[in-house]
């Protein structure tokens, strides 16, 4: 049984994220261009390292704003949350190619350091400063939706490991001019892997927490558990489960054991608006999506073993 939903999806359908996003995109596959070509002519492993972290990031950037429009559409008889699942499957596709682009750069800044390479320190400023200018430039472009959803979240942090990384290109450059060490290029390219590789590790595991349908961070099924059996009337609640769909959107579903009298006296409706207001106030996580099967005790005769 459910009750009415006055939970508003408008932040899905929300232009300026998307906007934002397009405007990120344009600006870090320009940046992207620039950068390996820059690696072309100067030679460097740390510069090349940033522009295939910009190469990923700007394929991230596109499947983001790819899944922020597909979110739009509305719900189906045969997809009936929409495509809101759509920003998790990218960033989990965000994460995957982030981690193995971050391994590459570690094993090839480690070879570089045993072998280093002759690398011009101008060149190298040059575009390493231009690769900042264009960060930045999408950071303010998104800072204000990164906590939108969990895709705009990868997208901005991808932005601002960008900057990172163009930072280290910097300082190598400068390194090598005046101290004349080209080691420093492997050095930054090795940094830059190495601040690749947390974070992915990090998203990758939020987002296949979420496709594996585990229970929402913040959202104590036990507590949930305790809350329900405290109402008056519930003897027992068994098949309770939590998980999320989408970035701020969580489910949950139980069946609930209560007496035999609510069926006859009128009173599982009131019941039903206090087992929804139980979940959606009581807790860090406010469960909007709930759904409660009532059921009498007697009911347990017909239920399957495995579901007690």
């Amino acid at each position: 049984m459910t009750g009415p939903h006055s939970h508003s999806h408008a932040h899905a359908a929300d232009g300026a994220p998307r906007r934002r996003l397009a405007i990120a995109f344009g600006i870090t596959a320009g940046v992207m261009v620039v950068q390996f070509i820059g690696a072309a002519l100067t030679g460097s492993l740390a510069l090349l390292m940033d522009a295939a972290h910009m190469l990923t990031d700007a394929g991230g950037l596109f499947v983001a704003l790819l899944a922020a429009s597909l979110a739009t559409r509305p719900t189906t008889s045969r997809r009936t949350w929409g495509y809101g699942r759509a920003e998790i499957l990218a960033a989990t596709a965000q994460a995957a190619v982030l981690l193995a682009v971050g391994l590459f750069v570690l094993i090839e800044g480690i070879e570089r350091l045993v072998v280093p390479a002759q690398v011009p320190s101008t060149e190298l400023l040059a575009f390493g400063i231009l690769g900042l200018l264009g960060s930045a430039a999408s950071i303010v472009v998104l800072a204000t939706s990164r906590s939108t959803n969990m895709n705009l979240r990868a997208a901005f942090l991808e932005v601002v490991y960008d900057a990172l990384g163009s930072v280290a290109v910097i300082v190598a450059a400068v390194v090598i001019a005046t101290t004349g060490w080209t080691g420093a290029d492997a050095v930054a390219a090795i940094l830059i892997g190495a601040l690749i590789l947390p974070r992915a590790l990090m998203l990758l595991r939020e987002t296949v927490e979420v496709l594996l349908e585990s229970t929402p961070r913040g959202l104590d099924l036990d507590s949930v558990r305790a809350h329900i059996l405290d109402l008056d009337r519930v003897r027992d609640v068994h098949d309770l489960h939590a998980s999320t769909i989408a970035t701020g959107l969580p489910v949950l579903t139980a069946h609930v054991v209560v007496d035999d009298a609510c069926f006859a006296d009128g009173s599982t409706p009131a019941l039903l608006d206090e087992l929804q207001a139980c979940v959606a106030l009581h807790f860090h996580v406010s469960v909007q999506h709930s759904t409660f099967q009532l059921e009498p005790a007697s009911h347990a005769d017909h239920e399957d073993a495995r579901h007690a």
